[in-house]
């Protein structure tokens, strides 16, 4: 048969072996020092290598967590897919603020909308694109009605951004009309330099009560030819154009972008643009393509859709989808290194838990008893209640069910009180302050139904209670 070919070690055994002979206690002959080499493992099949092991899939979990944390919380990636769009409010805003800046005139505009709907994100996208393209030619000034709508404040908070911006040196101890001046002259020499100011006026609404006298003096100084300037107003009011004054109404160019919630289509193509990673990315392709085939099978589940319906039935805004998506990303399988339903569903039922719910796990036995006997008086339609009428009904579960759950009355009275500091109960009226606590009037400011639920995730509740609660509910 011959002899079997030699093998050649390879470099990186020549480098060990060469080792193992310079350090001490190590065997004098090449061969047994040959034999402790590792065997390299042959290379994996494709098929396996298809598959990620749960120690090769924590750091693409890790890797892909981070990624899509890094899109909710970027502004700009959130709102992009509004760039896409030639309808959208972006492109009519941008068209409308870089041709006033292209063509040297003035302009204004009212942004108006339900607080949530993104006129702010917006507003920010077309002022961050108009810097860039044009970087000398805007200065932005911003003001807000809950701090700024008095007219002495506001002109002096133009003041001091104006000398901000342009590098000047701004005096507190200035009066307001010579804040007002010094606005009117500034608008008149960045119009010379071809330079736009830009007024964002939030809850501009609140800039139109009173006399008005901000809104005038700016609108009026816009209307000089050597003057370049936009006013953006943002309101939640409709009605923000109606409320202002005549003189004021004269000036303004009538202007408005109507922002309306998203609808439930919207908000899951936000999701889908959020959470879907690109087959582009840094991560690995077969991956990314198992990560979205499992995300399109969940939007498509109808207990998605229920999900979404309990999301938006409290808050459709756009910054309550991040928060929860936000949720859902924090509890993303790390094993795996995908999403799942239980990954939706988690999310939603830490952002709808209740305070009352949570008060409830750490009641006591007997002030569980305590809201079991109010529930059952206000099921046989007692209309009014009182400690001692707690603790008769308290009595006839004890003699009825011969239960060991027996307290003394001054201790159930320490449980009751503590029910009244927590909360859970409160007085039915506010007459009898005078009369003992003993005989004053109660009433439960829980369901029936939350005190189901927190009875069955109770541990230590009692079997008894449970039964009367159900017997009581299916009476």
């Amino acid at each position: 048969l011959g002899t079997p070919p030699r093998l050649l070690p390879s470099p990186a055994h020549t480098a060990a072996l060469s080792l193992a002979w310079r350090l001490p206690g190590c065997p004098s002959s090449p061969s047994v020092a040959l034999q402790a080499l590792p065997v390299a493992a042959p290379p994996p099949s494709s098929s396996a290598a298809r598959q990620l092991t749960p120690m090769a899939a924590a750091p693409v979990a890790s890797q892909a967590q981070a990624v899509l944390r890094g899109r909710l919380c970027d502004p700009a990636f959130v709102h992009s897919r509004l760039r896409s769009s030639p309808d959208t409010n972006y492109s009519k805003l941008k068209y409308l603020v870089s041709s006033s800046v292209s063509e040297a005139c003035n302009n204004s505009v009212l942004l108006l909308g339900p607080r949530g709907c993104g006129k702010g994100a917006v507003l920010d996208m077309v002022l961050e694109d108009l810097k860039e393209e044009h970087p000398d030619a805007i200065s932005v000034i911003r003001l807000n009605g809950m701090l700024h709508s008095d007219d002495n404040c506001a002109t002096k908070e133009i003041a001091r951004q104006l000398c901000l911006e342009h590098q000047l040196s701004f005096s507190k101890m200035a009066s307001s009309d010579d804040n007002t001046e010094f606005m009117i002259d500034m608008l008149r020499e960045c119009g010379l330099a071809h330079k736009t100011v830009i007024f964002v006026l939030e809850e501009f609404d609140l800039f139109a009560q009173g006399k008005q006298r901000l809104l005038y003096s700016l609108l009026d100084a816009m209307q000089s030819l050597t003057s370049q300037a936009v006013v953006i107003g943002l309101s939640c009011r409709l009605d923000a154009d109606q409320l202002l004054e005549k003189r004021v109404r004269s000036r303004f160019s009538h202007r408005k972008l109507l922002f309306v919630p998203s609808s439930l289509d919207d908000i899951q193509r936000l999701m889908e643009h959020l959470l879907m990673l690109d087959k582009d990315s840094s991560l690995p392709t077969n991956y990314v393509t198992e990560y979205n085939s499992r995300l399109t099978s969940i939007f498509s589940n109808k207990k998605f859709k229920g999900v979404l319906d309990s999301l938006t039935d409290t808050d459709a805004t756009t910054s309550n989808i991040l928060r929860f998506l936000f949720r859902v990303v924090s509890y993303m399988d790390m094993e795996s290194g995908f999403l799942s339903m239980e990954c939706f569903t988690d999310a939603l039922s830490s952002m709808q838990r209740q305070p009352k719910m949570d008060s409830l796990q750490d009641l006591s036995i007997l002030e569980l008893y305590i809201l079991v006997c109010m529930n059952r008086l206000e099921d046989k339609e007692q209309k009014s209640y009182n400690f001692n009428t707690i603790m008769k009904e308290y009595k006839s579960i004890q003699d009825a069910y011969k239960t060991s759950d027996k307290y003394a009355t001054t201790v159930c009275f320490r449980a009751f009180e503590h029910l009244l500091d927590r909360e859970l109960i409160t007085f039915a009226d506010t007459k009898g302050r005078n009369v003992a606590l003993e005989y004053r009037p109660v009433k439960l400011l829980i369901s029936s139904r939350e005190l189901a639920q927190s009875l069955k995730l109770n541990t230590t509740c009692p079997a008894v209670l449970q039964k009367l609660l159900d017997r009581e509910r299916y009476m």
